[in-house]
């Protein structure tokens, strides 16, 4: 068993203290099977029945109509998870488009929706609407009893960005536990999560829902290991108790017509949360082969009782620490150390006669310190912006350059003036480069490296490595910013002899 700290830690995106050796260069995961279920016996069936579809497994039954998922019930404990009365109401299938402009794909005007048997574990529902059309294709997987969706839908409308299947019906008492801020439980009628879109994986830092009820709920998630962008609505203005569950089209969208190729899993478990959160963790861990990574942990990190976030360079502060702590089992993050100011002039990464002093100081001691550097913002006033400019993260909407700017307290966007780009460093203007690009891999490597051969480093901190999304250049050598940034922090990892890696979580 695990604890809501350990799992959600570790469920994202991002990589947290990653230890390798020796470079890891990014491979597709593969498929890992399921272990060994307990209990009753596994099976699963789907039927159609007129226009409705009925799924049963060894864990549940539940009910399809018109594309809604209109019942859900455990075969454990009798619950019912999910209820929806009236399919009439909105619509089961949507297009998502820029600017977040939704477009129903149903009958409500001159269309049909209409079930189809495929197999005996598999039907289809097919939607032919006045703007659009799709396929909403059930299933079950008869070792886990998971109820299986994979929503897909076009238009003849260029400008599609996702797929959205609606879950309304929710029971009333369910609580949320997603992977939001490292982790929520809270009522979906909760302000801070009502009526609210979560990306995957800057907002939703894994891709799945957990739904508790007092003893059990159900949960879904997808078991995606191909980067692909995804995102979950909770609620509505009107309605609370639903979720909608999109599959992203991968920029650029503006000749796109169509979306989906994601299967989403939903499952009933009794007891707390930490059941599916158990067996999604198992799942992520085979799928990306993680426990080699955590086996190349060195290990001092499990040592590590005590942690110092944006420490000053002061010497003192290390004095002071050693008195009360056991330098050895202190990390110190230490953002102040370079020749240029703080967020300024990367990837120029060149240590001060101070922080040297400093680095010496504290490694005599047996403090853990990890300088700070950034895993994808660049100065563009930098030398090497010349090089990497057309690589920058454009935002899928607008085609923006995305990054950020500080001055006098308050953040200022990224210029769009390419003479302000260059002549603004004092405003801290950053802009962000793509990780699938191989150059900008080569150059901050390259500029790491030196620092950490200068100051004699065991590890880094690679701020921003959560800063990765859908992008209007969303594919850099066949990779997206995500994948990239799984690749950049195994180049940094495996740099010299070896560096572990703090990384934004």
């Amino acid at each position: 068993m695990i604890n809501r700290r350990s799992f959600l830690s570790t469920a994202g995106a991002a990589t947290g203290l990653a230890a390798l050796t020796s470079p890891a260069p990014s491979t597709q995961a593969q498929p890992a099977p399921v272990p060994e279920a307990t209990g009753p016996a596994r099976f699963a069936t789907v039927r159609v029945e007129g226009d409705r579809v009925r799924v049963e497994t060894h864990t549940l039954s539940a009910e399809w109509h018109r594309g809604y998922l209109v019942a859900l019930r455990s075969k454990s404990s009798g619950e019912e998870w999910v209820r929806v009365a009236d399919t009439t109401q909105g619509a089961a299938l949507e297009l998502v488009y820029r600017g977040d402009e939704i477009v129903r794909v149903d009958d409500a005007k001159f269309g049909t929706i209409t079930a189809h048997a495929i197999s005996d574990q598999r039907a289809e529902v097919v939607f032919h609407g006045w703007d659009g059309d799709g396929v909403l294709v059930i299933g079950a997987d008869p070792e886990t009893g998971d109820l299986l969706v994979e929503p897909s839908a076009y238009s003849a409308r260029p400008g599609v960005r996702a797929c959205r299947w609606n879950l309304p019906g929710l029971r009333s008492n369910l609580e949320l536990v997603a992977p939001f801020f490292q982790g929520v439980r809270l009522k979906l009628e909760d302000a801070l999560v009502r009526n609210t879109h979560w990306a995957w994986p800057f907002f939703w830092e894994a891709g799945l829902a957990i739904l508790q009820g007092t003893a059990g709920g159900f949960w879904v998630h997808t078991q995606d290991n191909r980067y692909r962008y995804k995102a979950l609505q909770v609620g509505s203005a009107a309605d609370p108790h639903r979720l909608s569950l999109d599959t992203e089209a991968f920029g650029p969208i503006d000749a796109n017509l169509s979306a989906g190729g994601l299967v989403w899993r939903l499952n009933v478990f009794e007891g707390d949360w930490t059941t599916p959160a158990d067996r999604y963790r198992d799942w992520l861990w085979r799928a990306y082969h993680l426990s080699a990574d955590e086996a190349a942990r060195p290990a001092w990190i499990h040592e590590v009782r005590f942690a110092v976030s944006w420490c000053p360079g002061a010497p003192e502060i290390l004095d002071a620490l050693a008195r009360r702590l056991d330098p050895r089992r202190v990390l110190i993050h230490f953002p102040n150390w370079r020749t240029d100011p703080y967020d300024e002039n990367y990837p120029a990464y060149v240590p001060s006669e101070a922080a040297k002093g400093f680095m010496a100081k504290g490694r005599a001691m047996g403090f853990r310190i990890m300088p700070h550097f950034n895993a994808v913002d660049m100065d563009p006033s930098h030398p090497a912006y010349a090089v990497l400019r057309d690589f920058q993260y454009r935002g899928i909407d607008r085609q923006d350059l995305r990054g950020w700017s500080w001055y006098q307290g308050r953040g200022l966007g990224v210029p769009e003036s390419n003479a302000s780009l260059s002549q603004n460093r004092d405003k801290k203007v950053m802009v962000k480069i793509h990780p699938g690009l191989a150059m900008w891999r080569s150059i901050l490597g390259r500029s790491i490296l030196e620092a950490a051969q200068a100051l004699e480093l065991e590890s880094v901190f690679t701020d921003v490595t959560l800063v990765s999304h859908n992008l209007h250049n969303c594919l850099v050598e066949g990779m997206t910013s995500t994948e990239g940034m799984n690749r950049l922090i195994r180049h940094v990892a495996g740099l010299g002899r070896g560096l572990v890696v703090g990384a934004k979580a």
